[in-house]
């Protein structure tokens, strides 16, 4: 039941304030189209605690650098954007082209300088990434984006993209990881939710001036082995390193080359 009336509440909420969003959209600035998505992003963030049962906990704040920063973030569950856009007044975030297909939302994320690229990745997504992102920056802008690209598993994790080093390296901005354990509550797009308290954990920022390498081993080993401990503290189970799997993508082309060549 209490998944059922989140659910109702989630869809309700979302057409709600989209409708309100789309209209705001068209008066000018992005003022008023943020107003309301804030509102709608508490109004979720309530509904995860009073309907769901989800109570989210945010540790770390204290670590945080002053100014504009980009956040890498740990993304298990539909729930990490309500939650981490909730800490803050104003939050440029990577998404997606996928969203752009719902109706309303493309005009809704281009009004708040949503920084949309496709999915697949590539050199096109690369493209979109630095000029979308260049102008959030210019704009003191913190910047969200979820170095894998997709949704994982609990226990699993995809590879890290390059897209983060980028923006790090072209800004010349620290970026803060971010763990979090709230796929153990909301998995993926899970209709069943699972009520807890789900935990978003902001990590010791990585200075500017590291190499691709360095920089990648290190955001992915800080945001993976603290989400692994924090699974581990909700579950009372021992620390487990994440599994590395193939990207949805990625499992679609092994599949369509297996077949071709059966």
């Amino acid at each position: 039941m209490r998944s059922l009336a989140f659910n109702i509440a989630y869809w309700l909420l979302s057409i709600v304030y989209t409708l309100g969003a789309a209209f705001a959209a068209l008066t000018p600035g992005r003022g008023a189209t943020q107003w309301i998505i804030r509102r709608y992003v508490k109004r979720m963030v309530q509904a995860m605690r009073l309907l769901a049962g989800i109570r989210i906990q945010v540790r770390g704040r204290e670590r945080l650098p002053a100014g504009a920063f980009i956040i890498a973030s740990k993304h298990q569950s539909w729930g990490d954007g309500f939650a981490t856009y909730d800490q803050f007044d104003d939050l440029a975030f990577v998404t997606g082209d996928h969203l752009e297909k719902f109706p309303l939302l493309g005009t809704v994320l281009r009004k708040l300088g949503a920084i949309v690229v496709n999915n697949c990745g590539g050199r096109e997504a690369r493209e979109a990434l630095k000029h979308r992102s260049a102008d959030a920056h210019a704009a003191g802008r913190k910047i969200l984006i979820y170095p894998e690209g997709n949704l994982a598993k609990v226990g699993e994790k995809f590879r890290y993209r390059s897209g983060v080093w980028h923006m790090y390296r072209d800004f010349d901005m620290p970026v803060v990881p971010l763990a979090t354990n709230l796929g153990l509550f909301w998995p993926q797009e899970a209709f069943r939710k699972n009520p807890g308290t789900a935990t978003l954990e902001f990590l010791d920022p990585i200075p500017t001036g590291l190499g691709k390498e360095d920089f990648l081993a290190r955001l992915e080993g800080a945001v993976e082995g603290k989400t692994a401990e924090l699974i581990a503290e909700a579950t009372g189970q021992p620390v487990t390193p994440a599994v590395l799997a193939p990207t949805p993508d990625e499992a679609a082309k092994a599949a369509k080359l297996a077949a071709a060549t059966a």
